[in-house]
């Protein structure tokens, strides 16, 4: 049984109690986060950022034992950066998927008992892995001749190996891709961003929402590197049952 703590998350609590391996502790707002973390630390905490009575990123600080998840309407990568530099486990965007956030708890909870590594089914080869992102990539419009292709196929490698690594994209994930390559971090970090942006020139929106089922972007929001790579490791560990 997986203990959740609810702080300004009162929408959520209905649909994770319907999970038999899920138990909500407590479901309060703001102000009466801090009484309610003093007195137990679930195992997962579920926050937001913006709060009446208490701020998020106060929390994230003052609390760095908890193992938090921030779900939140803020998606400017600053805010973002900011709550995991303050150690927030993952960062989600509302309107919140819940088989995405069904299975960050799970990641949470079992990348800390494993020492932070999601170990892979060995049924699941590599081979098929570089196929689906491939043909990914194939239907979002990323060429593969381009250098931002091959990175970012290796970053959701090690996003599906390792989730927790998302919350550190430029210690690790950048660093990681490069000594694999023999480049620098900071040339991943630009072609990823123009692989990306190769795909968004070539109007192929519809194909992304059209993967995932949902409408995740318009023509207008532009995903940045990390929120791009982790949503295409979900969409591997969802559907290949890593």
């Amino acid at each position: 049984m997986i203990t959740i703590g609810l702080i300004g998350q009162a929408d959520l609590k209905e649909k994770l109690q319907e999970n038999d391996e899920f138990r909500v502790v407590f479901d309060v707002e703001g102000k009466d986060a801090r009484k309610c973390l003093d007195e137990q630390l679930p195992d997962v905490v579920i926050t937001e950022l913006m709060m009446s009575g208490e701020d998020g990123y106060a929390l994230l600080e003052k609390y760095r034992d908890a193992k938090f998840i921030v779900a939140s309407e803020l998606k400017s990568e600053v805010f973002v950066i900011k709550a995991l530099d303050l150690g927030a486990k993952y960062y989600l965007v509302k309107p919140v998927e819940y088989g995405v956030l069904e299975q960050r708890i799970l990641n949470v909870y079992e990348g800390e008992r494993l020492g932070g590594k999601v170990v892979r089914k060995k049924s699941v080869s590599e081979k098929t892995l570089d196929e689906r992102i491939s043909g990914i990539f194939v239907s979002v419009g990323i060429p593969a001749h381009i250098k931002g292709y091959q990175f970012l196929r290796e970053g959701i490698k090690l996003a599906v190996d390792n989730p927790p690594i998302i919350n550190a994209i430029t210690k690790s994930l950048y660093p990681s891709i490069a000594r694999r390559f023999n480049t620098t971090p900071s040339k991943v970090e630009r072609a990823i961003r123009h692989a990306i942006e190769v795909a968004w020139n070539r109007g192929k929106i519809e194909n992304i929402n059209n993967i995932f089922g949902v409408k995740v972007y318009n023509s207008s929001e532009k995903p940045t590197n990390g929120e791009f790579i982790a949503l295409l490791a979900d969409k591997m560990l969802l559907e290949c049952a890593y």
